[in-house]
């Protein structure tokens, strides 16, 4: 078992680094990111997408993924609240990007294949590897409540920063746009559905059966 975890857990790290380097790549050559069609300058753009959400959580399911391969049976609190945050955050990710910003995108070429790796792929091997292999148990209220600590902080960042700047990385949070009754309700919904996510996983990690890798 310990074996086939460190195989997943590998070939999710992979897949994590490609696409993230793919994408930068991509915004280093000016490419759009959500169809933005007067690109800034490379610093800026390079600021922006660290600034996604997407991208935020691709990088702690990859340090949680090179981490597991390590050490299956990786332990400590720290640790703990970065992959169930990482675990939650690509989850969201997924959901997001289906129900919100996939109809809004139309991108062809390697455009389209960083989008469906850090959209698609990655939450599918990130969650399977967690049901599969876990290591479990790992979660308790005091990790989960640590966890919220970034989502919510990120959304109060990319709002304020947003309402500074006239830049927000999502449209479904542009103010000047959206207005912000409807700005308030995505932010309810997305904060609604990360509640159940984390709790959803702190409730399985007790339910499943102790995990060997």
């Amino acid at each position: 078992m310990i074996d086939r975890a460190r195989a997943w857990h590998l070939l999710t790290a992979l897949v994590v680094a490609i696409a993230l380097v793919l994408q930068t790549v991509l915004v280093v050559e000016g490419s759009a990111v959500l169809a933005e069609e007067d690109p800034p300058g490379l610093a800026l753009r390079l600021g922006r997408l660290v600034s996604y959400f997407t991208i935020q959580s691709n990088l702690l399911v990859l340090v949680a993924a090179v981490t597991l391969v390590r050490h299956p049976q990786q332990e400590g609190r720290a640790w703990r609240v970065l992959r169930l945050a990482g675990i939650a955050g690509i989850a969201v990710t997924g959901v997001v990007h289906f129900v919100l910003l996939r109809p809004l995108l139309d991108l062809e070429g390697a455009s389209w294949v960083a989008d469906k790796l850090l959209h698609m792929v990655v939450p599918v091997l990130a969650l399977v590897g967690w049901l599969v292999f876990g290591p479990r148990p790992r979660i308790d209220w005091v990790d989960v409540g640590r966890a919220l600590v970034w989502p919510f902080g990120w959304l109060a960042w990319t709002l304020v920063v947003g309402g500074a700047t006239g830049w927000y990385p999502y449209p479904f949070l542009d103010v000047d746009e959206e207005g912000w009754a409807r700005v308030l309700g995505s932010c309810i919904g997305i904060t609604v559905l990360f509640l159940a996510v984390v709790a959803g996983f702190a409730d399985l990690d007790r339910r499943f059966r102790r995990t060997s890798g």
